[in-house]
């Protein structure tokens, strides 16, 4: 049976080229609110705050829908998840967004039942028409322990769980696409044979230069979602083209120099850069 590959994909600045969140509060007019309430709330409470603030000010659910099918994202990335999918790719998103803004952008696109699994903050419409945000984690009960992540959800647990749920099936590699520092905890659940696809010149891409040792995927990095759609289909590509002649898979993108090909961490890397960097990072 041929080896399978599983792409798990952030959503915010990798599959749509901008915060899901932050277009929300700009383009529905509560900047300002938002901007006031930031240093003394985490973001996702944050976020069901702003979704009870629009509620007041008589915006409905349609109001948002409608807002986010404005969201801006490359038809270049569209077509690169659509061939991925038909190459028989298990597509996934692992996100910091919540479910109702991923499935209205996703289904306006064509793109929704590209994907097997999506993980993120779930929401709900509840009986006055307004729509709830809710965390992934329930971070007042429980601390995840992870200083990478925000407090609602840690990715690299989530990559964790996502890998373990899928060896049932037999070897998998995988690809991870992503920005933000958490997606780089999420990429340290990566094994050899796995690729990562940072976005460089973002906080993921400066964690991999200042942490070489810890990573242990093949890395090709990416600018903007044009040139995404294009590494990410490349890669798919001569994966299967591998798998299919018995080859060694070979790519001809090059990894990027500040990568090392091997790790002589001797714990997992997850632990080792947790001890190393104690102080929590901002949501990205």
């Amino acid at each position: 049976m041929a080896v399978g590959m599983v792409v798990v994909f952030d959503f915010d600045k990798t599959i749509i080229n901008c915060d899901s969140d932050n277009w929300i509060v700009d383009e529905l007019g509560v900047k300002d609110l938002f901007t006031q309430l930031l240093p003394t709330m985490t973001w996702n409470p944050l976020m069901d705050r702003m979704m009870t603030e629009l509620h007041a000010r008589r915006k409905t659910i349609q109001d948002i829908s409608e807002c986010l099918k404005r969201v801006p994202i490359h038809p270049n990335i569209v077509s690169a998840i659509k061939s991925a999918h038909a190459f028989g790719c298990d597509l996934r998103v692992l996100s910091d967004a919540n479910d109702f803004f991923i499935d209205a952008i996703l289904k306006h696109h064509g793109i929704r039942d590209c994907f097997s699994e999506i993980k993120t903050n779930p929401s709900f419409i509840d009986e006055q028409g307004r729509l709830r945000i809710l965390p992934f984690h329930d971070f007042i009960s429980s601390s995840h322990g992870c200083t990478l992540c925000p407090p609602n959800m840690c990715k690299g647990l989530m990559m964790g769980k996502i890998r373990a749920s899928v060896s049932a099936d037999g070897k998998k590699h995988f690809i991870y696409v992503g920005d933000g520092a958490p997606d780089f905890c999420a990429g340290l659940k990566l094994e050899e044979g796995d690729f990562l696809l940072p976005r460089k010149n973002y906080p993921i891409w400066d964690l991999i230069s200042a942490n070489p040792l810890l990573n242990k995927a093949k890395i090709y990095e990416w600018n903007e979602c044009d040139e995404l759609g294009t590494i990410l289909l490349n890669t798919v590509k001569a994966f299967f083209i591998g798998d299919k002649s018995g080859k060694e898979r070979s790519n001809h993108l090059v990894p990027i120099d500040c990568k090392s090909q091997s790790s002589s961490v001797s714990a997992s890397a997850h632990d080792a850069f947790q001890n190393a960097l104690p102080v929590p990072l901002p949501r990205q």
